[in-house]
């Protein structure tokens, strides 16, 4: 479940391993390069940590942050 705390939207999504956990970043990665929508992300071996917010809004979440999350769970 994605939350929104401190103007993010985050969730944290573990996989079998390091290479599931890549290939759903790759994957990711595609879906945000065509919203021109980047998330804050980091990996550690099997496990995303994704946060979301509008940065040409303030740093702040936004209907874009919310239409990516929703694109991201799709995967």
């Amino acid at each position: 479940m994605w939350t929104e705390k401190n103007n993010c939207l985050s969730k944290t999504f573990k996989f079998k391993d390091f290479q599931e956990a890549f290939a759903f970043m790759t994957r990711v990665a595609f879906i945000a390069e065509a919203q021109n929508h980047h998330p804050n992300w980091s990996n550690v071996y099997n496990t995303v940590t994704i946060e979301l917010n509008t940065h040409d809004s303030g740093n702040i979440v936004t209907d874009k942050d919310h239409k990516l999350a929703k694109a991201i769970d799709k995967i």
